[in-house]
């Protein structure tokens, strides 16, 4: 099943009869380079772990269960149960936890999940939570080893700004203080269904 094709992924949806939630801000990517990039250098291996959060209809989760010896996707929306259990069907190294990554016991879902690995986090962040995460992530000093992640791009440049300039605030001192962050790459509108009012990029922050 060829998740990137529009037409496919609309039949899917359609199929399990999903409706698209505003207030989780959920856009879908249709672009067949994206997901297989951020996989590829987010970092998790054969003998790593990959966190994502947010799977949507699974892209990203098929092309990590490609790379890392498990998978653990964390998704909030209910209504994307059928749609992720049969794009995700026959991935044994795959598993979802439905809840909001915000509120769960993460520390205890990585000790759990992912005993006697490193962990990567790999995600296309809903925007409306984009520095609540990442800020839990390493504030909380979760024992990840780096964070692949989608943002708005303004976010990206926010997020990753250095000492002294004209975007750098309080959450990219943050951000510089608890890992090493860079942009990795642009991602335009146009490689999302529904298509945002914004662009994207993905940033990489390797933890310290």
């Amino acid at each position: 099943m060829d998740l990137a094709d529009i037409g496919t992924l609309k039949s899917l949806l359609r199929r399990h009869g999903f409706r698209f939630s505003r207030s989780l801000g959920q856009n879908f990517i249709v672009d067949p380079a994206v997901c297989p990039r951020m996989a590829a250098l987010c970092g998790a291996g054969k003998t790593s772990g990959a966190l994502e959060i947010g799977p949507g209809v699974g892209v990203l989760t098929r092309e990590l269960a490609a790379r890392a010896a498990k998978v653990v996707a964390v998704e909030l929306d209910r209504g994307l149960e059928p749609v992720l259990a049969e794009t995700l069907a026959g991935l044994p190294n795959v598993k979802t936890v439905w809840g909001d990554v915000l509120k769960i016991d993460l520390a205890a879902l990585l000790r759990e999940e992912f005993a006697g690995m490193s962990v990567y986090v790999c995600a296309n962040l809903p925007y409306y939570i984009t520095s609540p995460v990442i800020l839990r992530f390493l504030e909380e000093r979760l024992p990840v080893s780096a964070l692949t992640v989608m943002v708005q791009k303004e976010a990206a440049q926010r997020l990753c700004a250095g000492p002294g300039t004209r975007s750098c605030g309080a959450v990219s001192a943050a951000v510089r203080y608890y890992s090493e962050p860079e942009v990795l790459f642009p991602v335009p509108r146009s490689c999302f269904f529904p298509v945002p009012k914004v662009d994207s990029a993905v940033i990489r922050l390797k933890v310290r």
